[in-house]
């Protein structure tokens, strides 16, 4: 009977030794430290470019933290709907109030982080649960209609080009336009001294 106590105990202490090994691995993954100490803030956005949780926050370009929460709700000052963003920030991280956060994107695998441009010297320092406004990041769809419509631009200015309207479309398709200039720039170079001499009347 004892042996049998003894073998489940030695069982119970290897789980729980292997629990507390996943626990320390699990957290060293999620770069968590549980001795630090930090604060958090939230930032209001009106578009969240599909940013979550777990993802990083970075100062001056530094990692100092990571976003523990979003959720939508109601600006009634605003009469908006918007993003809430609770981020988590080490102590040693201090952000002022005129800083600007926004969403950026970081390396070729497109993982959203949190980017907070420092402040201006001398400006107060945001306090935990403290709210500030980020600047919405551009929606990829705008910057695909923008490329679309720069392309639109430009398929009617070689098509203007084409049909020969304006001076560079006359240069292009006008051949006197182009043998005129042709003779202008020969004469100048069998005669440079007309570009020295001034028309009668000027100073």
């Amino acid at each position: 009977m004892n042996g049998t106590r003894t073998f489940e105990l030695k069982v119970g202490v290897f789980i729980l030794i292997g629990i507390a090994i996943l626990f320390l691995i699990v957290f060293s993954i999620g770069d968590i430290n549980l001795s630090k100490t930090g604060y958090k803030i939230k930032i209001l956005f009106g578009f969240a470019a599909g940013i979550g949780p777990s993802a990083p926050v970075r100062l001056a370009g530094v990692g100092v933290g990571q976003i523990q929460g979003i959720r939508i709700i109601r600006d009634e000052l605003a009469k908006t709907t918007k993003a809430e963003i609770t981020a988590w920030v080490n102590d040693g991280a201090k952000i002022e109030k005129d800083a600007v956060v926004t969403i950026n994107t970081l390396g070729l695998l497109g993982e959203k982080y949190l980017e907070i441009f420092p402040g201006t010297s001398g400006s107060a320092i945001l306090k935990n649960n403290e709210t500030i406004t980020g600047k919405d990041p551009v929606p990829m769809e705008r910057i695909t209609e923008n490329l679309a419509n720069l392309s639109d631009s430009i398929s009617t200015i070689v098509e203007r080009l084409k049909k020969g309207e304006g001076t560079i479309g006359k240069l292009l398709t006008d051949d006197s336009v182009y043998k005129n200039l042709e003779e202008f720039t020969a004469d100048l170079k069998k005669h440079p001294w007309k570009l020295l001499n001034k028309p009668r009347g000027e100073d």
